[in-house]
């Protein structure tokens, strides 16, 4: 298990915050035991939320031809045919996996090929699992290429806590599958958007992981 490299400014902030409260307790109100008690567990306890919330499980990630590789750890909440009007502009299969603050939120690449569209979009907070969230919320867009001329889109999509979506890559880039492609911080979702016809491997409620879990098939 490897602390992943987004964490570390949280873990920053949360250590410092730590030392300087029970550095005041420890001064001022050392000789009451209960509050250095409650001090010590909660900031013992944010410390915790946030080595497991950047944590990096080792994992044996392997490509699969013709497959489409879940990009995120958590659970499908969205299975249905939908207009998708930033891209391709036509019919899609829509397939949304939402990731709970417990779950590892690195996400990693659907397929392989080139990153043919990226785009940043500001917006609201709704929550991840709110209908509008994936056209409303802070997003990211993108589409991926394989060598057969196959295009996967997908939307990384902020939730009511997540306040910072990131992107690793740019329009260009040749990726593998199950590369790291990006990072969301705490709730959040990311949105499919497959041909329709796309084989599906996964139901709804059922839940996957980010990097193993083959979703789809071409």
């Amino acid at each position: 298990m490897k602390f992943h490299k987004e964490g570390y400014p949280s873990l920053i902030i949360v250590l410092l915050f730590a030392i300087v409260v029970n550095g005041l307790i420890y001064l001022f109100l050392n000789d009451y035991q209960i509050i250095k008690i409650i001090g010590y567990l909660v900031t013992g306890f944010l410390i915790l939320v946030i080595l497991q919330f950047f944590r990096s499980p080792t994992r044996d990630f392997k490509a699969i031809e013709n497959a489409i590789i879940s990009p995120a750890d958590g659970k499908v909440v969205v299975i249905e045919e939908v207009e998708e009007n930033e891209y391709f502009k036509d019919k899609r299969l829509q397939v949304s996996v939402f990731m709970s603050p417990v779950n590892v939120h690195i996400n990693r690449y659907p397929i392989a090929g080139v990153v043919k569209f990226f785009k940043y979009h500001a917006g609201l907070y709704l929550v991840a699992w709110h209908p509008k969230s994936s056209t409303e919320n802070e997003r990211t867009t993108i589409v991926v290429e394989d060598e057969k001329g196959r295009s996967i889109l997908f939307r990384q999509v902020a939730g009511a806590l997540a306040k910072r979506i990131v992107f690793f890559d740019k329009e260009g880039k040749k990726v593998n599958q199950t590369d790291e492609c990006g990072f969301i911080k705490f709730g959040s979702r990311v949105d499919l958007y497959l041909p329709i016809g796309t084989k599906l491997n996964v139901q709804l409620n059922e839940k996957v992981k980010g990097g193993i879990t083959k979703l789809a098939e071409f």
